[in-house]
């Protein structure tokens, strides 16, 4: 196995399974990658791995696990599974979702979930008229929402994803404790911007600030610098580009995460390393799909 690097990223790990979100796993299939990987892989904190992979001295089989956004569950269902094994995480935090925000994504989810009508008619470009009536439609309607909505302005996107679900009744997001908490425990704080914009659809000033200010309000809960980024949504050329390296470099940041597949070797910018989301739902295909993208 060449000295490579894996990056795993999760968003939620979830109590139970839901049928509206089939991808995200539940604590149970959460533990069984936990194990696998443990078994499998020699599983290193993020910090200590950009540093092993610049110095060329990374173990065989090199494996991190992160996590984007900063769902509580991160927090009451990821951790207890995480220290219970030994295992070090780290996780991008939007900061101004903390102690009581909401991501847009999720006020679509609990929209389709609240619809009591078997069609859903909107003010959405491209999805005016939606079928929610079965569990697939109610999941293809969700995609199609959130793709229609993920690269409209900011501010148009959150109202239009606010008038899906005009009752919250669920907290999602971790409080400023689950933050701290999670630093105790031994794992690691990164930033995520602050408002979890699309940085490459922003002017280059605003980005910028997003960034400072997020890395900032981390900062001062975990009275501690933060030197990891993770980039919002993650594509490179689509949601970012080297601009935005250019400025997490500025920003003090010793490495970033992308969402583009596959493993980070010797010669990868520490600051656009590529990530593998794991989405398999059994461990033979896990582990296969783990070690396949290490040969990107």
């Amino acid at each position: 196995m060449k000295r490579c690097l894996s990056i795993l990223v999760y968003h939620r790990v979830l109590a139970r399974p839901d049928p509206l979100q089939p991808a995200l796993p539940d604590t149970r299939l959460f533990e069984r990658h936990m194990t696998l990987l443990k078994r499998c892989f020699h599983v290193l904190p993020l910090s200590c791995a950009i540093a092993r992979l610049r110095q060329g001295t990374l173990p065989p089989r090199a494996a991190c696990i992160t996590f984007d956004d900063g769902y509580a569950d991160n927090a009451t269902c990821a951790l207890p599974i995480l220290q219970r094994l030994g295992l070090s995480a780290t996780f991008f935090i939007a900061s101004d979702y903390l102690d009581g925000g909401r991501m847009w994504n999720d006020d679509v989810i609990a929209g389709v979930r609240q619809a009591r009508q078997p069609v859903l008619r909107l003010a959405v470009p491209g999805c005016e008229v939606l079928q929610v009536h079965t569990l697939h439609q109610k999941q293809q309607a969700i995609e199609k929402l959130q793709q229609a909505l993920k690269y409209l302005p900011a501010q148009q996107r959150q109202a239009l994803a606010r008038s899906l679900a005009p009752d919250r009744q669920e907290e999602l997001m971790m409080r400023s404790e689950d933050v701290r908490t999670l630093l105790a425990a031994g794992m690691e704080i990164g930033a995520h911007t602050a408002s979890h914009p699309i940085l490459a659809r922003q002017s280059d000033a605003n980005a910028y600030a997003d960034m400072h200010r997020g890395k900032a309000a981390l900062e001062g809960i975990t009275q501690a610098p933060l030197h990891l980024f993770a980039y919002p949504n993650g594509k490179p050329g689509v949601d970012f580009d080297q601009r935005h390296a250019d400025m997490a470099r500025q920003l003090g940041f010793l490495g970033a995460v992308t969402t583009a597949p596959g493993a980070a070797h010797t010669a990868s910018d520490p600051l656009q390393l590529p990530r593998y989301t794991p989405w398999e739902q059994d461990r033979p295909r896990f582990l296969l799909r783990l070690l396949a993208s290490r040969g990107h």
